[in-house]
């Protein structure tokens, strides 16, 4: 097959199942802008929408790896023992509100360390992917670039973005509330934050981000809450 990105065959088989569902989210999406005078509806909508996702991109990773199993938000299917895809729609909040910084956020794990990783923007047709040991992308407009974490030492001069529900002191000359943890791993990764603070979330929303980021040369940590940076600073 001809390859659309640097990297493996496997890497851009899962990146075209990305781009097939990515199609029809983009539909969904000015579909739900159409909903806003009704926030019920456009939660009712977008949930349905999220199952379409796995649905349809199921059957193509499949054929990436036959006897996979599936970890989603809500979906848990056993497959060989080895082999898993973790799939999440993150940002779906953003979704409901016709604000367009959300992501499908998309792993390959083999013998429960992630192999593969990628974080896709369908309204910017942006996405970041990572292999282990091969560094961490983004590609957007036909071009893959490196990306390396930001080299900001100084806490008071850093920007972090927050996920979290309690009403703690916010750090940082610039903080941010963006609602996509899996984008803000990959900003983290890229160099747009410096950090990225947030309580407890689903693994399926992370999973890829996680690689992305360690590629990258950040640190994540994952207790009781979620906290990832560039590795130059400590909150």
């Amino acid at each position: 097959m001809e390859l659309l990105i640097k990297g493996s065959t496997e890497l851009n088989k899962m990146f075209m199942a990305l781009q097939r569902t990515a199609a029809s989210l983009r539909h969904d999406f000015g579909e739900v802008e159409n909903l806003q005078q009704s926030l019920r509806g456009a939660r009712d909508f977008v949930a349905k929408a999220s199952a379409r996702i796995e649905e349809s991109i199921l059957s193509d990773l499949l054929l990436v790896r036959p006897s996979a199993g599936l970890l989603t938000p809500e979906i848990s299917r056993d497959g060989d023992g080895r082999d898993e895809f973790v799939l999440a729609l993150s940002g779906a909040s953003n979704f409901v509100r016709g604000n367009s910084h959300f992501a499908i956020s998309l792993a390959l794990r083999s013998n429960d360390e992630t192999k593969i990783a990628l974080v896709y923007s369908p309204i910017d047709e942006r996405l970041y992917y990572a292999e282990s040991g091969r560094g961490a992308y983004v590609f957007s407009a036909f071009h893959s670039a490196r990306i390396s974490v930001s080299n900001i030492t100084d806490i008071n001069e850093s920007t972090i973005a927050y996920n979290t529900s309690d009403a703690r002191p916010l750090i940082g000359e610039n903080t941010l509330r963006t609602g996509c943890p899996a984008l803000d791993l990959a900003w983290v990764a890229s160099g747009k934050l410096d950090a990225y603070v947030s309580d407890a979330l689903d693994y399926a929303e992370i999973a890829a981000g996680d690689l992305i980021l360690r590629e990258a040369g950040g640190k994540i940590e994952m207790t009781a809450d979620l906290v990832a940076t560039n590795g130059k600073i400590e909150l």
